[in-house]
């Protein structure tokens, strides 16, 4: 029984002995690396805001008359109907208190629909803006915007995340003299998400303002996306 218990004691000290010589062996360099990138959407959607209006000799133009022509005038810019989207419906009467104190029995509420549509440039924009009904336009606005290829973007920047944090465990550890080998952890790239920011550029194109006796008009491109992801990466060192 002592003989036992004497051998069981030596099985935990040689345990315990190898334990401590791993710790003191598996040297080890954590690093964060880092990617990032800016693209310009090629992906932007435009809220539309509709409404029924009276229009003078004429009377209501009604809510289909003003989608038909809506619609009329996005397929005219080459916009199909995988870009288009009706985002809402609405109803407003503005003379709501007016038609109480005239007791009128049948108040004539507007109607109103609101569209989504897809474009990939600001000159497309431009080119709605112009084929809009601005008696029937409400509201006009930038309600979102996106890149087609965004996920094959961050897959890849995640990547060079990965291969940033290798070289700079390498030329850290070569300041001391030593090797980094084999990867212990990679942890899932975090995204840091950024404001996209307005980028402006001088249109080559246009006359200098000595030729043209004025300053010439900037063109401006559209707001960028910027992805940047950091990884943590933990290498030993040999």
């Amino acid at each position: 029984m002592k003989q036992i218990f004497l051998t069981t004691i030596t099985c935990f000290s040689l345990l315990f002995t190898k334990a401590q010589d791993n710790s003191i062996k598996q040297r080890t360099i954590n690093i964060t690396g880092s990617a990032q990138t800016e693209i310009v959407p090629d992906e932007i959607y435009v809220q539309v805001d509709l409404r029924e209006y009276d229009k003078k000799s004429v009377g209501k133009i009604d809510i289909e008359t003003i989608k038909n022509n809506f619609l009329a005038a996005c397929k005219s810019i080459g916009l199909t109907e995988d870009d288009i989207s009706v985002k809402s419906y609405q109803g407003y009467d503005n003379n709501y208190w007016l038609y109480r104190k005239n007791k009128k029995q049948n108040p004539d509420m507007k109607a109103g629909i609101s569209y989504w549509v897809k474009v990939s440039s600001t000159s497309k924009i431009d080119q709605l803006v112009d084929k809009l009904d601005d008696e029937a336009t409400q509201n006009f606005f930038i309600a979102k915007t996106d890149h087609s290829k965004i996920d094959e973007l961050k897959k890849q920047l995640k990547i060079e995340a990965v291969k940033a944090a290798k070289n700079k465990a390498v030329y850290l550890a070569k300041a001391l003299d030593e090797e980094v080998g084999e990867v212990l952890t990679i942890n899932d790239p975090n995204e840091i998400n950024q404001y996209p920011q307005p980028i402006y550029y001088a249109n080559a194109m246009l006359k200098s303002a000595g030729e043209s006796g004025s300053e010439p008009p900037l063109n401006i491109d559209f707001k960028k996306i910027k992805l940047q992801f950091e990884v943590n990466v933990v290498f030993t060192l040999k």
